[in-house]
């Protein structure tokens, strides 16, 4: 009796995680699509200062719609998720393991430099907007991806599939930004969408590896700093 108890509080617990995370992607595409469309836009008109409106938009904005519900759920699913939050914070790494992931970046990015420019020099266009959008979307993006989807999804004996379906999500959520900034095509058939899944992949793994969220938090703003940098 108390074995059919358990397994019925089980099955009703799973049931209720499979809906939260059905909701919550519908909701969180929905909102993300709205914003990239018509808030974006709407910040930088009320806000004025170019500076302000990006720490407005990457972090304030991004931490209430994306860091915000992922640490609840996180929370609220302690029993569910694959690491804890405080393990996935306080896990002990060995830098060491990962330095290949960092130094396989910076040969793909400074050689991809090289060959699309001639020569390597760093961007024009590289300032404090761009050191704002980099110290943000890795904490941000990570927490959602990594932390809280792949998190609830991934098992000891399922991995892969989890991480292919995140690496899907992953790309998934590029092409808001992509179509409202007219480069949806450019990214299709450029092979910078294809770079998107693959990062996702490497994001996820080393995760799970290191079961410490900040080492792809650290992999992913060291992407994104080189590609501001030199592109």
């Amino acid at each position: 009796m108390k074995q059919a108890k358990n397994d019925m509080r089980d099955a009703t617990k799973k049931d209720s995680l499979v809906l939260t995370v059905i909701i919550y992607s519908f909701l969180f595409y929905s909102v993300w699509c709205i914003w990239e469309f018509r808030g974006k836009g709407a910040v930088d008109k009320a806000v004025g200062n170019e500076l302000l409106a990006q720490f407005v938009k990457s972090g304030i904005i991004k931490g209430l719609v994306w860091v915000l519900p992922a640490v609840c759920l996180i929370r609220y699913f302690r029993d569910e998720v694959f690491i804890r939050q405080k393990e996935m914070f306080t896990n002990r790494v060995n830098l060491w393991k990962y330095l290949p992931v960092f130094l396989g970046f910076s040969l793909y990015l400074l050689l991809g430099a090289w060959i699309t420019r001639g020569k390597l020099a760093i961007s024009d266009s590289f300032g404090c907007k761009e050191l704002i959008i980099v110290l943000f979307v890795g904490i941000t993006e990570e927490m959602v991806f990594r932390g809280w989807l792949l998190n609830v999804t991934v098992r000891e004996n399922r991995k892969w599939l989890p991480i292919l379906i995140n690496a899907g999500m992953f790309l998934l959520i590029h092409f808001p930004k992509w179509i409202a900034s007219g480069t949806f095509l450019a990214a299709m058939t450029s092979g910078n969408a294809l770079a998107v899944p693959i990062l996702s992949v490497i994001f996820s793994w080393t995760f799970l590896k290191s079961k410490n969220i900040w080492v792809p938090i650290t992999l992913h703003m060291y992407w994104d700093f080189l590609t501001f940098l030199f592109y």
